[in-house]
């Protein structure tokens, strides 16, 4: 057989044996490591397998991943995210579904300290949800806007999929993080027209029918009343400011760079978690515990990743499906539909960052012929990829929503339909962003 057969039927038994419920990175490694015994010898494989570990691990901007992860679960347990929000709800109120509207900005401030979607899906569920649902708004709705918003954390930087896309493309991990910025503004301006066109042709699907009449608006007119005073909402808005300025201040600045930003983003929110005592030591150990579990399985998926993309090149499948492609088959942008459209079917039953790793050893050789902007591509990537946290029957957030609310009257079939409206506004945002490259680049080419 040659090696372009070889990589083909490494790649449709990893396939079939992620389908069949093996680990992913497992399989990346056995599949890897039989691919390069045939094309070579198991000698090679082992040398190989051996580099690659060393090579894939050893290097210094891998410690962003453990810092920002550790930055973000601080934040999310100094009680930023209800501040975030009390902020939000206060400037918006006057806007019919202002909420909602509150509900994403909040989420996208919240998102440029945590960079992981999941944890502004078990934040913004427990803030918003509740408080939504009080002032007459469906829970379809209010459900629908938090599971929508919470992808903005895998955009808006700092975000671990721009960290695991950086690696893979060999990218300046801080040029994908500025790059997250306009797409970022983009799709939370985009989620605040859709809430807004609901809201005015579509009300039914946002607020419920008035059930306590008087009493209740005499209730809520009281709480209102009794609301701290704006300048203590500003105030404690500054923490969140001060985050955002350090950590991409500092690396857009080109003062720090990224590993040296989540350090002082890390440490910026230790101090805010111990200042507001909502961390003990117990609590503390248990961040740690978690933060190295993540950190190890990102770790040994890249690792994984690599392995398999040296194998793919190995194989010489890249060079030949990109000579395919390119050609008279379906060109550039018919490449570019296809892999997007693969990616948002692949987010229906695999999770974000399995997906990159299983394609993006592939795709990346034939965008690079295709003289893509690399940049840009990567945000078209994690925009596609996130779209999956949306959708049955896998749709993460949707069910990170549904175990944080652990409301049984609210089927997660409701979740999933409250967040349609974003999904459809995700596919346009993706669909603008592919037509108007200068969105993505602009601010990581300056």
């Amino acid at each position: 057989m040659t090696g372009v057969e070889i990589g083909a039927i490494a790649l449709a038994v990893m396939l079939l044996l992620i389908l069949i419920g093996l680990p992913i990175a497992t399989a990346m490694l056995l599949v890897s490591f039989v691919a390069v015994s045939f094309i070579r010898n198991e000698a090679v494989s082992m040398r190989m397998i051996g580099s690659v570990a060393n090579d894939s691990l050893r290097e210094y901007l891998f410690a962003v991943v453990p810092l920002f992860v550790l930055m973000g679960m601080l934040v999310t347990i100094s009680g930023l995210g209800k501040d975030t929000f009390a902020l939000f709800e206060r400037i918006l109120r006057r806007i019919k579904a202002g909420l909602g509207i509150a509900t994403v900005g909040a989420n996208a401030v919240f998102a440029s300290i945590t960079g992981i979607s999941i944890a502004s899906a078990s934040v913004f569920s427990r803030i918003a949800v509740p408080e939504m649902v009080r002032h007459g708004y469906t829970k379809r709705f209010a459900t629908g806007v938090v599971a929508g918003s919470s992808v903005l954390g895998m955009l808006l930087p700092p975000s671990l999929l721009m960290i695991v896309y950086a690696v893979l493309a060999e990218e300046s991990v801080g040029r994908m993080f500025l790059a997250g910025v306009g797409p970022g503004i983009l799709l939370s301006l985009m989620f605040a027209v859709t809430i807004l066109i609901m809201a005015k042709w579509r009300s039914n699907l946002v607020f419920e029918e008035s059930k306590g009449g008087d009493a209740e608006v005499a209730r809520l007119k009281a709480e209102r009343e009794s609301e701290p005073p704006m300048a203590m909402l500003l105030l404690r808005g500054v923490p969140i400011v001060v985050l955002i300025v350090v950590v991409l201040g500092g690396i857009y600045g080109g003062f720090l760079n990224p590993t040296e930003a989540g350090a002082a983003g890390a440490l910026g929110a230790l101090v805010i978690a111990v200042m507001r005592r909502s961390l003990n030591a117990r609590t503390f150990w248990g961040l740690l515990v978690e933060t190295g579990q993540i950190t190890v399985s990102v770790l040994f998926l890249i690792m994984a990743a690599s392995f398999f993309s040296r194998m793919l090149a190995m194989s010489g499948l890249p060079a030949w499906m990109a000579q395919l492609l390119l050609g008279d088959f379906i060109g550039p942008y018919g490449f570019l539909f296809l892999f997007l459209l693969l990616v948002i079917l692949l987010g229906l039953f695999i999770d974000s960052i399995s997906i990159m790793l299983i394609l993006l050893p592939i795709a990346i050789p034939i965008a690079k012929a295709a003289g893509f902007d690399m940049i840009w591509f990567g945000v078209l990537t994690v925009v596609a990829v996130e779209i999956g946290l949306l959708t049955p029957p896998f749709g993460l957030s949707v069910y990170t929503i549904k175990t944080a609310l652990a409301d049984r009257t609210l089927p997660v079939g409701d979740i999933f339909r409250g967040a349609l409206p974003f999904v459809f506004t995700m596919v346009v945002s993706l669909f603008v962003l592919a037509a108007f490259p200068q969105i993505s680049v602009w601010l990581a080419r300056l």
